[in-house]
């Protein structure tokens, strides 16, 4: 029975390693594409380059959500609820889709001064590194993991305060082509910090139904 018990064990260790780790490769390449949305804020990066390059990033968080996928199809024993390690992956991929679309609208809408848009994309940064956090405790006790959810929650729902704040700052103003392209931009950050706390709650749920 002890050795049935170990072997168990060492299948479900192994199992969850490969769904964090497929995670965690979700994240990077999430990570990747907001640190790739900043150096285009900061003119680092020209908008056409960052384009082109957002598409092999957004390959690579695909990549990498296929093999969640098809590591649940397999796993025997998951960290935490299977609907809800799905929950999370679509989340995060929620998140890189949206920064992609940042850096599409921007490529074609051409605003002239991008820099009110760097906070956002700072605490996009910020919680993607929260959730990151997370992910690599999905094994432990709901008492570590659900304050770690709820610190990327935080900034999530940081997010899209800043986001009313920017569209009351454009409505106080002439509303212009630019401010509604403005406008656009700044709702394609408000979508990340939406996905970033649903990605949150799906981690906290998981931790709960343990």
């Amino acid at each position: 029975m002890k050795r049935l018990r170990r072997i168990r064990d060492l299948m479900a260790g192994r199992m969850d390693r490969s769904l964090t780790d497929a995670l965690l490769g979700q994240l990077k390449a999430t990570k990747d594409g907001a640190w790739l949305a900043a150096a285009m804020i900061s003119g680092e990066v020209g908008r056409t380059d960052a384009h082109e390059r957002m598409r092999s990033i957004e390959h690579a968080g695909d990549r990498e959500r296929s093999r969640l996928v098809e590591g649940l199809r397999n796993a025997l024993v998951t960290p935490i609820d299977r609907e809800d390690l799905f929950r999370l992956s679509r989340s995060i991929d929620d998140v890189l889709d949206s920064l992609r679309d940042f850096v599409r609208e921007s490529y074609l809408y051409r605003v002239p001064d991008q820099t009110r848009f760097s906070p956002m994309v700072d605490q996009a940064i910020a919680g993607i590194e929260a959730l990151e956090g997370a992910v690599r405790d999905l094994g432990s006790h709901p008492s570590v993991l659900v304050p770690r959810a709820r610190a990327a929650k935080k900034v999530g729902a940081g997010i899209r305060r800043m986001y009313q704040y920017e569209v009351a700052r454009i409505y106080s103003g002439e509303i212009t082509a630019e401010a509604m392209k403005e406008r656009e931009l700044v709702r394609r950050l408000e979508i990340v910090g939406k996905a970033i706390g649903d990605a949150a709650d799906a981690i906290a749920d998981g931790a709960m139904k343990r």
